[in-house]
């Protein structure tokens, strides 16, 4: 075991300075406008290969549809290498990552969408998702706008739904969970919630005796008409609650950084720091 874990951090932290070395040259290679034509492809193959160093055995049900916004409940940070190994995929996340080092110059470099507090920024922002729907690119959001444990789903937020209002927008929602490799059981080491942070979750992947990560990919949907950006988010939350199974979330309410969760099952609140991922 402990040369398994030698092995896979050593994986890791050359992955990490490999994909240093291609945002590099990106950077230097690109045109002064866009990122080079054949980065998504590589940003795809980057993140397939961090689940491999990790040893994450991926399961996939349904098919990746392009050209659509999907929609997913978000555990951790691996959700992202995971989904992301799927297909050319650009997401959507907080103004926040774009200011961690290393980590946020090459979100930024993939081709990220950053959202920060404001009415006009967040326009812009959705012009630019529209832009990359119509060009057939695909666009991952999180509307929880936190991590979950795996064991419930929170509230999704209306706001971000707004894009799907617009004629021909298609949404996928997408289903991700986290179990044991040796007994099925929904694995809690993954989730990057609370007070943890990315070393000591990294630490935990590297340590995992084995993992699998399940992705479901539902069948796309569009707006109604005159369906409202709340009515659009509990339909599309609904399916994906359906499909995970897990236990209903009966309240969200924040409190400064911090989103307390109730599950039906469990008359205890939990309080887990909000996480901007």
């Amino acid at each position: 075991m402990i040369a398994r874990i030698l092995w896979r951090s050593w994986r890791v932290a050359e992955h990490l300075v490999t994909g240093t070395l291609i945002g590099f040259y990106a950077a230097l290679h690109g045109r002064t406008d866009r990122s080079p034509l054949w980065l998504p492809r590589a940003v795809r193959w980057w993140h397939g290969r961090l689940v491999r160093a990790l040893e994450v055995e991926v399961r996939v049900e349904g098919q990746l549809e392009p050209g659509c916004l999907l929609v997913g409940n978000h555990i951790s940070w691996l959700d992202i290498p995971i989904l992301g190994a799927q297909g050319e995929i650009s997401f959507l996340a907080k103004s926040d990552i774009r200011r961690w080092p290393l980590i946020g110059w090459l979100a930024d470099l993939a081709g990220t969408r950053f959202i920060e507090r404001g009415a006009h920024r967040a326009e812009s922002v959705a012009r630019q998702i529209l832009s990359d729907l119509a060009a057939r690119n695909t666009v991952m959001i999180f509307p929880e706008g936190t991590t979950t444990d795996g064991r419930t789903l929170g509230r999704f937020h209306p706001r971000l739904f707004a894009i799907a209002q617009h004629p021909g927008v298609r949404v996928q929602p997408v289903a991700i969970r986290y179990r044991r490799r040796d007994t099925l059981a929904l694995d809690q080491s993954v989730p990057y919630v609370g007070d943890d942070s990315l070393i000591a979750n990294l630490s935990r992947l590297v340590r995992h005796p084995g993992l699998i990560a399940c992705v479901h990919f539902l069948t796309p949907i569009q707006a109604l008409e005159g369906e409202s950006r709340r009515a659009l988010a509990e339909r599309t939350r609904g399916l994906i609650l359906e499909t995970l199974d897990v236990a209903e979330t009966r309240a969200i309410t924040t409190n400064g950084d911090r989103v307390v969760l109730v599950r039906d099952d469990d008359a205890s609140p939990r309080w887990l720091k909000s996480r901007a991922i």
